[in-house]
């Protein structure tokens, strides 16, 4: 989804930023998440963000954090959104469309301010985030292709490949490791990977590993 703000640099993002805490879910920049927003303390995150730089961050629990735990430790990157769709509903919730737009890591988190956590944010090793299409000539396409086709045929799925094969690597990828159905700390890996080409080499990975412990060849999970 096209943003209508350039952010050409780190010193252009928030310097405090909400978080909404959510195991198992991966936002990428220029990625699109959909949230069904009906908590009281995010209800007033998204109030808050729409009233100032309309920019969340999404980011993991600590993977061993109890389940009943009131307020989870969080991983150390995330990945910042502008919210870019926005609907009330009528019955108290929000409809909300995020855009990735910068990957940070996680230097405080300020305490006692919001019903909601917001933490201190370091931008500056994801710089490259910011630069549409950086690395896309560094990715096998055909490798992930392949193993995106062993995939959907081993799981009877279908794709739109018209809509495959005119995508650009970087959507590509981004979508892909996005819509992928595997735990958190593959995710965590996938958003953690330096570059393009090596998220598209973690996400083969995982994906072949997959497909291995279907035939019941391996046993091998990512750590």
């Amino acid at each position: 989804m096209p943003i209508n703000t350039i952010y050409r640099a780190p010193s252009d993002l928030p310097p405090l930023l909400p978080v909404f805490p959510l195991p198992e879910v991966l936002l990428l920049p220029r990625g699109e998440m959909p949230l069904n927003i009906f908590e009281p303390r995010y209800l007033a995150m998204i109030d808050q963000a729409l009233a100032s730089h309309r920019m969340i961050g999404m980011i993991q629990p600590e993977f061993d954090a109890p389940d009943d735990a009131s307020v989870p430790p969080l991983v150390e990157v995330g990945c910042l959104g502008r919210i870019t769709g926005f609907q009330e509903t009528g019955d108290g919730r929000y409809l909300v469309t995020l855009t990735g737009i910068c990957r940070f890591r996680r230097r405080e988190e300020v305490k006692g301010t919001t019903p909601f956590r917001q933490v201190k944010p370091d931008y500056s090793e994801f710089s490259a985030d910011l630069l549409p299409g950086a690395g896309e000539d560094q990715v096998d396409r055909p490798a992930l292709m392949a193993t995106l086709r062993a995939y959907l045929d081993a799981n009877s799925l279908d794709a739109d490949w018209s809509g495959i094969q005119n995508a650009s690597n970087e959507a590509l990828v981004n979508a892909l490791s996005m819509m992928s159905p595997y735990g958190a700390r593959e995710k965590q890996a996938l958003l953690e990977a330096p570059d393009l080409k090596s998220r598209a080499e973690i996400l083969v990975a995982i994906t072949e590993m997959d497909l291995a412990r279907t035939r019941g060849d391996t046993d091998t999970s990512l750590q």
